[in-house]
């Protein structure tokens, strides 16, 4: 007997199928899809959500200092002219990041090795470049998702059945983060 389901499909298509079917699950909430299918990610991500519970406040403040060229109104890079040559103006700044542990860097690199990368397109923007950004999903993991399931021991998915599908009468479940 195998240790997971098939789902109709092979190896890569099922990886490429659970692996997009987590990230949307992670990142909205919640997703509508088949029971088989819902089973499968929910064995993944409580698996990912599990890491980044153990690992959430794994990490160092640490405070850096950098420097940032000076700016003027229009955006533009300020210039100084020394020896004769026009040189960017710098300034000095402190920042506190957070630098993570060994094993939080671990489990970072895991769960990228997993999840997909994720493009957010304003709504006003829609169909253009302009505008859009990379969501970390890692980081909605440790500083948003983790923090929620602190003290639960496990059980962070759930799955309500809707019913049949329509086309081919597939039992349909809603799967949420609790």
């Amino acid at each position: 007997m195998a240790g997971y389901r098939k789902l109709g499909r092979t190896s890569s298509q099922r990886k490429a199928l659970l692996r997009n079917q987590v990230t949307n699950l992670l990142y909205h909430g919640k997703i509508v899809t088949t029971e088989a299918k819902a089973k499968e990610i929910r064995k993944i991500a409580e698996g990912i959500i599990a890491m980044a519970v153990r690992e959430k406040d794994n990490f160092d403040l640490v405070t850096v200092e950098q420097k940032v060229p000076q700016v003027d109104a229009d955006g533009k890079r300020v210039k100084e002219v020394k020896d004769g040559k026009k040189v960017t103006v710098y300034t000095t700044q402190t920042k506190e990041i957070k630098k993570d542990q060994p094993s939080r860097l671990h489990a970072r690199r895991q769960m990228k090795k997993y999840l997909y990368e994720i493009k957010e397109v304003p709504v006003e923007a829609a169909g253009r470049k302009k505008g859009t950004k990379n969501v970390d999903l890692t980081n909605k993991l440790f500083d948003e998702i983790a923090p929620k399931y602190a003290g639960r021991n496990g059980g962070y998915t759930r799955i309500i059945k809707i019913g049949p599908r329509k086309g081919d009468a597939a039992m349909e479940v809603v799967i949420e983060l609790v």
